[in-house]
């Protein structure tokens, strides 16, 4: 069930095009954007690809590429959808924080007002679809997961990544680096 390089390459081509939601960029701009600011703060380069493949399930499951949209009444699961595609060729350091970015938002709105403050109408949205704010006590346990301190660093660029006409660099630069990551699965920590 792993997924090929070249079907990454497609799924960009194919689904990248499209609106990211209701947000005003698509989806390959909110991609390339994630994992700019990944780079930009100097995440290790798992933790950039994880950020730019962190959508990818949007691309493979139902929606085709439409994310999150204010019509849509329950959550897609999009941060699943990947994982049987990308634990088979990636490392835990890529695949498990994709898997747990959801998870973040939930915790990040939980141990940080600020944070909830910051969110777009649509993450605001889909937050309610995806369980709601965290409670104290599940925000503890999800901080203790493996990979946990990386998702809430993936998450916070996954929410900053929306801005139209930023500039990132190419496609390609970042495809380069899931290129050097695939086939370097590994077990979970």
């Amino acid at each position: 069930m792993a997924i090929e390089l070249e079907d990454i390459r497609t799924l960009f081509e194919t689904y990248g095009p499209r609106s990211y939601g209701s947000e005003a960029v698509t989806q390959l701009e909110h991609a390339l954007q994630s994992a700019y600011l990944g780079e930009q703060e100097g995440a290790s380069k798992e933790l950039v690809v994880a950020a730019f493949l962190h959508d990818l399930g949007h691309m493979l499951g139902s929606n085709k590429g439409r994310d999150a949209d204010a019509t849509r009444k329950n959550d897609d699961l999009h941060q699943f959808v990947a994982l049987p595609f990308l634990r088979p060729v990636f490392p835990g350091a890529v695949v498990e924080p994709i898997g747990l970015h959801v998870e973040a938002k939930r915790c990040l709105c939980a141990i940080d007002p600020s944070y909830h403050a910051g969110l777009s109408p649509q993450s605001v949205r889909s937050l309610e679809q995806q369980g709601g704010i965290h409670t104290p006590e599940q925000a503890a346990e999800f901080q203790q997961k493996p990979f946990a301190a990386d998702a809430l660093r993936l998450r916070r660029w996954d929410d900053l990544a929306k801005v139209p006409g930023a500039s990132t660099p190419p496609f390609e630069h970042y495809f380069s680096m899931v290129s050097e990551l695939y086939g370097r699965q590994s077990s979970v920590a």
